[in-house]
């Protein structure tokens, strides 16, 4: 695709920008999650999950840009442990505990969605291999 990377840059720092939106709504808590609060109590907590998230689409912006066959290699890789984390993240945070079930936020549900978009694009990157 002629737009790939450009597509996937925009969904890296949307992943980001998805981590500040709320994720999970607990109503008999009265506790709304996100990537940045994810603590419901002092034994329950997930954590900022802003963080891995950050650090994983910034090193997939920089391998967007590199156009050498092996930064694209390490791309799909690297996009693949973020789709994994964001896959985590959704059973973690939507799972039902104690017979407490959280309502889902569409945060997310697009959490799911660009972190799919970004596998997508990794696989799909424009650059010209030699005929050798």
């Amino acid at each position: 695709m002629k737009y790939s990377q450009s597509i996937g840059i925009v969904a890296a720092l949307a992943l980001i920008a998805i981590c500040f939106l709320p994720w999970v709504y607990i109503p008999n808590l009265n506790i709304t999650l996100s990537g940045i609060n994810g603590k419901v109590n002092e034994e329950l907590t997930f954590g900022k999950q802003v963080k891995p998230h950050a650090v994983l689409c910034l090193i997939m912006i920089i391998l967007f840009f590199i156009k050498k066959i092996l930064a694209k290699r390490i791309n799909v890789f690297v996009a693949f442990v973020s789709l994994s984390w964001a896959i985590k993240n959704y059973i973690i945070f939507s799972i039902c505990r104690q017979g407490i079930c959280p309502e889902r936020q569409a945060g997310l549900y697009l959490l799911i969605f660009f972190a799919i978009v970004i596998q997508v694009c990794s696989f799909l990157p424009k650059i010209k291999v030699p005929n050798d």
